[in-house]
């Protein structure tokens, strides 16, 4: 893991917007109100018409910035995943011992999200339940190949490979480490949404168990 933080950054496509939001007031206010508007409504009912009254702006201001709402969604997941990978890096940098570091890395994936007061345009903490919920529909289309090999997936891949090449440092013969790393990241994503929805299917209602301590519990158990 040498030079850990060396190609870390939070990166977005260019692809994904027409203009960088990041760059302008309205910008950054288009990408803080649409984080509230769909954990508020869902994104199915989310629209730029919507976001437009939220702010105060005319529609054809968000159409500036973003070609669709599909687009605006990948761009807030490709921002949530490089965030989280550079949380994961800085969190184990300079930590030696591999399985200690494998384990701060899944704390930081499957723990709960708290807002980070280095971006006041964005809150973490309600990003995170967008991802829980809507994240798969960034993928769960038709498009999905002619999307991914543009690279607006790579961010989110980046994230599994990065836990996939710490569990390859604990034990490099383990057959399925990719898999194991996917399962990892899309599973505590899938525990955190049957927690907010389908309790009699998971455990983690109860108030002694956790998300975290499940995963670190089953990967030592499959790797030592």
């Amino acid at each position: 893991m040498d030079n850990i933080l060396g190609n870390i950054r939070l990166r977005i496509n260019e692809k994904l917007y027409l203009k960088d939001p990041e760059t302008s007031t309205l910008g950054k206010k288009i990408l803080e109100h649409s984080i509230l508007l769909i954990d508020k409504i869902g994104f199915e009912s989310f629209t730029f018409k919507k976001l437009g009254q939220s702010i105060g702006s005319n529609e054809s201001s968000v159409y500036r910035y973003f070609e669709n709402k599909h687009k605006l969604l990948l761009y807030l997941s490709s921002w949530y995943w490089s965030w989280m990978e550079y949380r994961m890096a800085l969190a184990t940098l300079n930590v030696e011992p591999p399985l200690k570091r494998l384990h701060i890395a899944i704390g930081k994936i499957t723990e709960a999200v708290k807002d980070d007061d280095n971006t006041t345009f964005i809150r973490e903490s309600v990003l995170n339940r967008i991802i829980i919920a809507e994240f798969t529909k960034t993928f769960l289309t038709k498009e999905v190949d002619e999307e991914n090999r543009q690279g607006f997936f790579l961010v989110y891949k980046s994230v599994i490979n990065r836990l996939a090449a710490l569990i390859s440092d604990v034990n490099p013969d383990y057959p399925y480490i990719k898999s194991l790393a996917s399962s990892i990241v899309e599973g505590a994503l899938h525990q955190r949404y049957l927690k907010d929805h389908f309790t009699t299917i998971t455990d983690f209602c109860e108030k002694e168990k956790n998300i975290t301590a499940f995963y670190i519990e089953n990967i030592n158990k499959i790797l030592l």
